[in-house]
């Protein structure tokens, strides 16, 4: 009986493409030298009241590598991530993730894991201002090698060049890289997700339309500007810029929902109770609103005698009967002489606890540049690794108006790694908090000359997971908070598995037997694990379990959604064993059973005493 093998690779999104249009419009299917097809041009007639030709014009976001980069969107990856415990902290038990890799790669990793559960993205991509930008994608080599052989860096690790403002594809470039990520990034949102993207100048209007290609120009939320500093530089010759933008877009914007921001102190302190209300603290507002509807134009007369018409242009906001029920409810404020224009009580009980936000922040409320900087200069101990960190007050006000208390936010250019600083905050701050995050980041080496270099960061990952360290230590000692404050690492390797088992028509059938066991011998069954979660869908932040069970050592995934073992010897007094707890899933090695005999057995042992329990090999 044959059992079914897991993938072990990323889904091909082409297919599922090609799946969800021919269940959508069968007639379009048609075939070609290459297999089945979709038919464009019916499919256009499909899509449209009237034919759209296809050297018709129209208005979209065009760039040479367009198509290139749609194609890299698409494609599957064979790579893997392999876990890093000696790294993380709290390995085990902890929900938040740490990835060290090229963004691509990992994001078509997520893609059954995480599809449509990411709350919120924050990102901070390179601006492109032609001074340190790497934009080719290659999915066979790691960063170092990438950068050395396309001559941008030497051995020592020197940069030599970058993606200068000359080169005839500069803007093009920049497009080609954001793209793909930008396109996967928004398969994971969840329905009533949001990104949000620091941006400056350089791209602004690029990355916008990007945003409107890749999620639609009606989820535009909102182009936020951030007073990122408060020195003039004076070295510059027309304008010092003392501002960042970021641009937020929802996945729906029917179903993004801000949670506002909590009304600060002074806006507390407008409430009053001068008369002493039962109803609590109140401010006043205008009576009077404009234009004017004529049935909302009568006089008023106040308590002390006085007549009161609304100004030219203007009419009261209540109807003259609406306006006596006010009276009588003691909702109207005359002044304390009761011979004021008239205005409506506001009562605080009956206000939302929670203000919109403006669309422009300033330092004093989320922090600039320098300040983040001394702050991270100070957690490393007064050693200066990272010139322009975003800071923690600006992310933190973003995840708080996006997200719930459970919520997952994740960060593909992690960088010096603040967005998980500010989780760690956020939920420190609300005692209870439970967002966990996913920070992405490619190990980019540090500069051989750099403070980093010679304290021994060799990589940018290494300065990041130092920091959530020691901001983790730092927000546990202040609050005592009983929150999150692991995490663990995963690096993006090449598969578990030899390329036999991905091209077995390479091989002669006298060879597939050195093959038998398709796993590279230098892997360990926490590798396995991870690349069996990924291509089964499950997120790499369930809490995982290691028990022996009749003398073998087996993972336990969220307790029974996956046993996972990969011991040798399987046969039929384990699969006994472990039909007892009625796992979902369960996997194996295929070179894992005593025999074929025993391979079969425990197939239908499972499927006796466990029916609902799915079984795979790899």
């Amino acid at each position: 009986m044959e059992i079914e093998k897991l993938e072990m690779q990323s889904s091909d999104l082409v297919n599922e493409n090609f799946e969800k249009l021919a269940a959508l419009f069968p007639n379009c299917v048609t075939e070609s030298a290459e297999g089945k097809a979709i038919d464009f041009d019916l499919l256009k007639q499909e899509l449209s009241h009237a034919v759209v030709e296809g050297n018709k014009e129209r208005y979209r976001l065009e760039w040479p590598g367009k198509r290139e980069a749609i194609v890299t969107a698409n494609l599957p990856t064979t790579k893997t991530l392999r876990p890093v415990r000696e790294d993380s902290v709290d390995f085990d038990n902890t929900e938040n993730l740490y990835i060290e890799g090229d963004n691509l790669e990992v994001l078509k990793l997520l893609q059954e894991s995480y599809l449509g559960k990411i709350k919120m993205i924050y990102i901070d991509p390179p601006y492109n201002t032609g001074k340190d930008f790497v934009y080719k994608d290659n999915f066979s080599k790691d960063a170092q090698e990438e950068l050395i052989e396309s001559g941008q860096k030497d051995e020592c690790n020197q940069r030599l060049v970058a993606n200068p403002e000359t080169a005839g594809r500069y803007h093009s470039d920049w497009l080609s890289m954001m793209y793909p990520r930008l396109k996967l990034a928004r398969n994971l949102l969840s329905k009533d997700g949001v990104i949000f993207i620091s941006i400056d100048d350089s791209e602004l209007h690029n990355v916008r339309r990007l945003c409107d290609d890749i999620f639609g120009e009606r989820n535009f939320l909102a182009q936020v500007i951030w007073e990122r500093s408060f020195a003039p530089i004076n070295l510059k010759k027309h304008f010092s810029e003392n501002h960042d933008f970021v641009l937020a877009y929802s996945k729906s914007i029917e179903d993004a929902e801000s949670k506002g921001l909590p009304r600060s102190e002074d806006a507390m302190g407008r409430y009053k109770n001068p008369d002493n209300d039962p109803r609590g603290p109140w401010q006043s507002d205008n009576l009077s609103v404009g234009p004017a509807i004529p049935e909302k134009i009568y006089e008023i007369t106040t308590p002390g005698g006085r007549k009161v018409m609304p100004p030219d242009g203007r009419c009261w906001l209540l109807t003259k009967k609406r306006y006596a029920e006010f009276v009588a409810d003691n909702r109207i404020w005359f002044g304390e002489e009761g011979n004021n224009v008239p205005r409506i009580k506001r009562f605080l009980s009956e206000v939302k606890n929670t203000v919109t936000p403006f669309t422009i922040w300033k330092y004093s409320e989320v922090g600039h540049t320098q300040e983040a900087a001394q702050s991270l200069k100070k957690l490393f101990d007064g050693k200066d690794y990272f010139d322009y960190p975003k800071s923690v007050g600006l992310i933190e006000r973003i995840v708080r108006l996006y997200t719930d208390k459970d919520s997952t936010v994740l960060d593909f250019f992690s960088g010096s790694a603040t967005t998980s600083e500010a989780v760690m905050k956020l939920n420190a701050e609300e005692k209870d908090g439970k967002r966990n995050y996913i920070q992405v980041q490619l190990p980019e080496l540090t500069d051989i000359k750099s403070v980093a270099y010679k304290d021994g960061y060799k990589n940018i990952c290494e300065i990041g997971k130092e920091r959530i360290r020691r901001a983790a230590n730092k927000i546990k000692e202040e609050t005592k908070a009983d929150i999150d404050y692991g995490f663990r690492v995963y690096r993006l390797d090449s598969s578990n598995m030899q390329d036999v088992y991905y091209k077995p028509q390479d091989y002669d059938q006298s060879n597939l037997d050195l093959f038998a066991d398709n796993v590279k011998s230098d892997r360990s069954a926490d590798d396995l694990l991870a690349q069996v979660m990924l291509d089964w869908g499950l997120p790499l932040s369930l809490k995982i379990e290691k028990v022996d069970v009749s003398g073998k050592k087996v993972f336990k995934v969220a307790e029974n959604s996956l046993y996972a073992c990969f011991d040798k010897g399987i046969d039929e007094e384990f699969a006994k064993s472990i039909a007892k707890d009625e796992p979902l899933r369960i996997v194996f090695r295929d070179s894992g059973f005593k025999n074929d005999t025993a391979k079969t057995n425990v197939k239908q042992l499972l499927k006796q005493l466990s029916p609902e329990t799915e079984m795979k090999v790899i």
